[in-house]
């Protein structure tokens, strides 16, 4: 499993945008946008990948995972 697995990402439609916007709360907002959804997802993962690569070859400490918390649930 990449340690990315552990962190929650999002793609959603913005109006204002026009397009697909992925972030991931906890590690990295909004970065990539585009019109095709999956695509979008796939850049947004690829980003995640790198940051958490960054912050490892820096020595610093992740963000706390967000995955499984429920922490984005609804009513959570």
């Amino acid at each position: 499993m990449k340690e990315s697995a552990r962190y929650v990402k999002i793609v959603e439609w913005s109006d204002a945008d026009g397009c697909f916007v992925g972030r991931c709360p906890g590690v990295i907002g909004p970065c990539c946008h585009g019109s095709d959804e999956t695509a979008v997802y796939a850049e947004l993962c690829q980003i995640v990948d790198e940051w958490l690569d960054t912050l490892r070859q820096d020595g610093k400490p992740f963000p706390p995972a967000t995955a499984g918390t429920n922490a984005f649930a609804p009513n959570a």
